[in-house]
């Protein structure tokens, strides 16, 4: 296929144009800066790797002039709306109807474009978990944080405008991926504190959480665009990796690396009184049911070779 995809330079961005490149599709991501324009050296880095499989077209942003015209050049096969703006996502004063309107700008405008000369692409649009109303879990799942609702919010108009098109849509709901690129989140955590021969404290280890391996993420996203069928449908699909407590996957994370990096891997879980979150928030559908050929093993060894490559670089072990 070819492919019209923006945000290659995301964690789960990078990966997934890697992974439709590896099987055989032609790849066109979108970038909102020039590559060395990027002030995080982790992103300049993903946006450098995704560029060895993809055309980058540089300074286009979702919805102005110069992505409407990209989008009305050629015609496209699909097009993956992986790009979010995530300025601040975790702050509770993160602006939901400016991120909404960046995520959505000029929707109908592309959506015309991308069928001019007759096309009739089919669309992937990313969602999350976090959002209101998606995955199972407790407390009537809630949306997670203004970003939740914005994300939200983005699905909605995507849907509507699809429908009135007769595009086919398909949703493709992310957990909590981890794995080789990610941003220092809470599996940086444990193995920087595990390079440096300290215990790992988990203060929220009751919290019951999906975390995904980003290489099985990544097939089961390419499985589902080449799968989603003409014809204006609008299906979904919700890959789930270990959903289980947190404290039951760092603990699992342990066995994993202290196998591998012949470290102790020593975790201290708390005991959680406060749950300012919902208790459960997973996924629902196996991806590792939904993937043929994933390699569970050697998943772990790209984790453990990743976190042993950045050691001598990041402070780890130190």
């Amino acid at each position: 296929m070819k492919i019209l995809f923006t945000g290659a330079s995301s964690f789960t961005g990078f990966w997934f144009v890697r992974e439709l490149t590896r099987a055989g599709h032609e790849v066109v991501a979108t970038f909102r800066r020039c590559p060395e324009d990027y002030a995080e050296p982790l992103r300049r880095q993903r946006v450098s790797l995704a560029l060895e499989h993809c055309r980058g077209v540089f300074g286009c942003s979702f919805g102005d002039p110069a992505f409407v015209e990209l989008a009305r050049s050629r015609r496209w096969d699909l097009f993956c709306h992986h790009a979010a703006d995530v300025t601040d996502y975790r702050s509770a004063d993160f602006d939901v109807v400016a991120a909404f309107g960046n995520n959505v700008r000029n929707v109908a405008a592309v959506l015309e474009a991308l069928q001019a000369e007759g096309g009739r692409p089919r669309l992937v649009v990313t969602g999350s978990v976090f959002e209101n109303d998606e995955g199972t879990g407790s407390e009537g799942l809630p949306a997670f944080s203004p970003y939740g609702l914005s994300k939200s919010f983005t699905w909605q108009v995507f849907r509507y405008h699809a429908v009135r098109a007769g595009l086919s849509l398909g949703k493709f709901v992310v957990p909590n991926p981890f794995g080789p690129y990610e941003e220092p989140r809470f599996t940086a955590y444990l193995m920087k504190s595990w390079f440096g021969g300290k215990a790992a404290a988990v203060n929220t280890p009751g919290y019951v959480r999906d975390n995904i391996h980003v290489s099985l993420l990544a097939k089961a996203y390419v499985r589902f665009a080449d799968e989603l069928p003409d014809g204006g449908r609008v299906l979904g699909l919700h890959p789930s990796g270990y959903a289980e407590s947190q404290g039951s996957f760092a603990l699992r994370f342990a066995r994993e690396m202290r196998v591998r990096l012949g470290l102790a891997c020593n975790v201290e879980l708390a005991r959680q009184v406060e749950f300012a979150e919902p208790r459960v928030r997973i996924n629902t559908d196996p991806a590792d049911a939904y993937v043929v050929g994933w390699d569970e093993a050697q998943a772990w060894d790209g984790v453990a070779e990743y976190y042993k490559s950045l050691a001598p670089f990041r402070g780890y072990g130190q």
